[in-house]
């Protein structure tokens, strides 16, 4: 069953393309995102809700239970009968399958379903890279704790333990011993954002040092063209929870023949033709060793940091990507921008969130709380990506924007009763 509803005041012309948005996310992470889009296509969307506040953006939505890919074909026919759709477009991670499937029944561009299956399965991720020769850490799935210890014991300690159909770190962990394997394989093997499960449902894999980061890229007829590079920011260990992002528009990386040979190796392996994907690398001693690959733009306002350090849109390159269009990714400036995201220190009840804007630095740019009065907070292993608020900031000194961000909960602090387990 589907209903629709009927919005004209997009910020694009009425007789621009139209591009099929399926799913629309978390508002405070990725409204950005259709308020860019909506300037260059008409947004319709194809959502299990009911739209809200996507209608600012969107020419019209369609409520369809978008994991019944029947009913997903069904409303989107009735769309592609009136209007000039032109690709199928999503940054969800649990809607990028049924995305792939559903360009490819209408015709439109994307990369096959089997692609975007093989990044979904981080098991076959590194089965297909490891046939193509693109180096890979040792891993083993496994679906006990015995096939785990096991597996442990032949890489070595310490190991990675994660889910096989990860997404946001949810599940993954460091394990430096026998016990703390067999305590950790539970969250490993829990259900995760209604994302798929497997028989053999963990991964054991080897410990990667060094720092991390992600690139994301946009694909157009196979070629491979990075749009973003952003140096990780974790929080402590076991765990491996993001806490921030800095993106230099002029980060040497950007020029590493190694790396960006690798990223170009890793798609071309895996069969991308056009899209968008966000890639997390290890810099190991040994040369960059791909974490995973996801078939999306990155999360985490990745690419709006991206757009505030270099004027280029990576959201709109990726929107074009889905439609078979070859975006200009040309810089127009060359700043830092990095976020700081806030998480509580312990199960709590937030009382209120205060801003104190009296004690930015000269290049904080803006701050976002995403708790109201009276939301609980938890920490890992129960929740991985409860915060409250963010920090955000740019500037040309690369050293004074992350000064500025140095200690981000003084900036906006929470005010929070703790709460028994």
């Amino acid at each position: 069953m589907t209903e629709q509803a009927v919005h004209s005041s997009g910020a694009a012309a009425q007789d621009a393309p139209v591009l099929l948005l399926v799913g629309s996310g978390y508002r405070p992470y990725r409204e950005y995102i259709l308020a860019a889009v909506s300037k260059h296509y008409r947004l319709w969307l194809l959502d299990s809700a009911e739209a809200s506040w996507q209608l600012a953006y969107c020419a019209g939505a369609t409520r369809v239970d978008t994991r019944d890919p029947e009913a997903m074909l069904a409303a989107a026919r009735v769309v592609v009968d009136s209007l000039p759709v032109v690709g199928a477009f999503t940054y969800d991670e649990s809607q990028v399958l049924f995305c792939a499937r559903l360009a490819e029944d209408l015709g439109l561009p994307g990369s096959p379903p089997d692609t975007i299956v093989a990044c979904r399965d981080k098991a076959a991720t590194r089965s297909v890279l490891t046939a193509a020769g693109v180096p890979q850490p040792a891993s083993h799935t496994v679906s006990t704790v015995a096939e785990a210890l096991a597996a442990a014991d032949r890489i070595g300690y310490p190991v990675i333990i994660k889910p096989r159909s990860m997404a946001g770190s949810c599940g993954v962990m460091r394990v430096d011993d026998p016990q703390q394997l067999t305590e950790a394989f539970a969250g490993a093997d829990g259900d995760f954002l209604g994302l798929p499960r497997h028989e053999r449902n963990v991964l054991v894999e080897e410990f990667l040092t060094g720092p991390e980061i992600s690139v994301d890229a946009v694909i157009h007829d196979g070629e491979v063209t990075p749009t973003v590079l952003a140096r990780k920011r974790l929080g402590p260990e076991p765990y491996f929870v993001e806490t921030g992002h800095d993106v230099d528009a002029g980060d040497p990386l950007l020029e590493d023949t190694e790396l960006i040979g690798q990223l170009r190796d890793i798609h071309r392996a895996l069969g991308f033709v056009h899209g968008a994907t966000h890639s997390e690398f290890k810099l190991t001693p040994k040369g960059p060793r791909l974490v995973e690959v996801n078939a999306r733009l990155g999360g985490e306002l990745i690419p709006y940091l991206g757009r505030l350090a270099s004027g280029a849109d990576a959201a709109v390159a990726a929107a074009h990507a889905a439609a078979g269009r070859k975006a200009d990714f040309t810089p127009s400036f060359r700043r830092t921008a990095a976020v700081r995201f806030l998480a509580p220190e312990q199960l709590c009840e937030a009382i209120e969130v205060i801003v104190h804007e009296d004690r930015f630095g000269p290049t904080v740019r803006e701050t976002g709380v995403t708790v109201a009065p009276g939301g609980r907070l938890a920490v890992p292993p129960v929740a991985f990506l409860a915060r409250y608020g963010h920090v955000i900031a740019v500037g040309d000194d690369r050293e004074q924007v992350l000064a500025d961000l140095e200690e981000p909960e003084r900036l906006v602090e929470l005010r929070a009763r703790a709460l028994a387990d």
